[in-house]
């Protein structure tokens, strides 16, 4: 009988093992295909307030193989509110507009500044560190931009002309500061001598 009892207790314990380790596999698996959040493997962190709590997802590479998952598309309305309640509250800044649109972000300010170069580049930057980091950036302090800049907003990527109708109101919004070049490599607007000569033969183009 405790040959029997024993090997009853070896043999649960062995199920066991091997039920907890297909648990394990499969949590395994699981995460394989999801992002890992902190607040998944720590219900502390759930108790913080919303704004208050960092953010943190982890990625890995095999996750993005194949089709299994597709990379998350920026919201542009969004990125546009973000661009615009940051800029209103910078230093001498009255109105802020923005247009994102699949590389650019337009932003036209109203301001009273003395110093038009140094609020220009505050407003460059702000907007610089929202979006992607190859879009580029284009502002304006004439407000006569901003409804240019709005009569844009119900138009998108697929829009006919798009890019001929927008590229009249970027180089005119370019007639006011810019900010300083974002490298050495790139002018004001983010934008390379590669970036420059695409476009230049875009037109020639059409």
């Amino acid at each position: 009988m405790k040959r029997t009892a024993v090997s009853l207790c070896l043999l649960t314990g062995l199920l066991s093992g091997c039920g907890g380790a297909g648990l394990d596999n499969a949590h395994q698996t699981q995460n394989q295909t999801k992002p890992i959040h902190v607040s998944d493997r720590n219900e502390v962190f759930n108790r913080h307030n919303e704004n208050e709590q960092f953010g943190y997802v982890r990625y890995q590479k095999e996750q993005f193989d194949g089709d299994q998952q597709k990379t998350p598309v920026m919201n542009r309305g969004e990125t546009a509110h973000m661009i615009s309640s940051l800029t209103v509250q910078l230093p001498h800044i009255q109105d802020a507009a923005t247009l994102v649109t699949d590389r650019e972000a337009l932003v036209v300010y109203k301001t009273d500044s003395k110093n038009r170069e140094l609020t220009a580049d505050q407003v460059k930057k702000t907007a610089a560190s929202v979006i992607p980091r190859y879009y580029h950036v284009y502002i304006s302090d004439n407000p006569n931009h901003m409804q240019s800049v709005e009569n844009y907003s119900n138009l998108g990527s697929g829009s006919r002309d798009i890019r001929e109708i927008m590229s009249g109101t970027i180089q005119e919004m370019k007639t006011s500061p810019q900010g300083s070049p974002v490298s050495e490599n790139e002018n004001a607007n983010g934008e390379t001598r590669q970036d420059m000569k695409i476009d230049r033969n875009d037109k020639n183009a059409r």
